[in-house]
C-alpha cells in the first residue's frame, strides 16, 4: 500500500497541480489526504488534485514521487483507475449537467437549426 504523487505540471486556475493516488485502497488515500489537510473537494473520481506548492510537503509526509506514466500504470494495475466514460456516468447519476454543447455517451450531434422561412 503506497500513496503516490506525480510532479506538479498540470496547469489550472493560475497554478500547477499534482495528482495524489493510492495503488491499493481509496480508504488509504482518503486517510492520507485528511491527515495532510487536503480538502475532500480535491478528490476527482480516482485521485486528489493538489497544488504544486504542497508537493514536497506531501513527499515529506510519506507520498512516493513517481512520474505521471508510472502513477497511471500503478493505479490501473490496482483496478483503481476510473475511465472518463465512468466519470461521465457518475456525473449523470448525480444529476450534474455536462457543459453546454458537450456530447454525452449515446447522444448524436444536434442538427443545425434552420431559421424560420428558410429552405428546407
Amino acid at each position: 500500500m503506497t500513496v503516490l504523487i506525480d510532479p506538479p505540471r498540470w496547469p489550472a486556475h493560475g497554478r500547477v497541480w499534482s495528482h495524489l493516488v493510492s495503488d491499493a485502497f481509496y480508504t488509504e488515500l482518503h486517510a492520507f489526504a485528511a491527515d495532510n489537510g487536503i480538502p475532500e473537494r480535491g478528490f476527482d473520481h480516482d485521485h486528489y488534485d493538489v497544488p504544486g506548492e504542497r508537493y514536497q510537503l506531501l513527499i515529506d509526509a510519506g507520498a512516493v514521487p513517481v512520474d505521471s506514466r508510472e502513477l497511471l500504470q500503478r493505479i490501473g494495475a490496482a483496478g483503481l483507475r476510473k475511465p472518463k466514460r465512468d466519470r461521465r456516468s457518475v456525473a449523470q447519476a448525480l444529476g450534474v449537467s455536462p457543459p453546454a454543447g458537450a456530447r454525452t455517451p449515446g447522444s448524436a450531434p444536434s442538427a443545425p437549426r434552420r431559421p424560420p422561412g428558410g429552405p428546407s
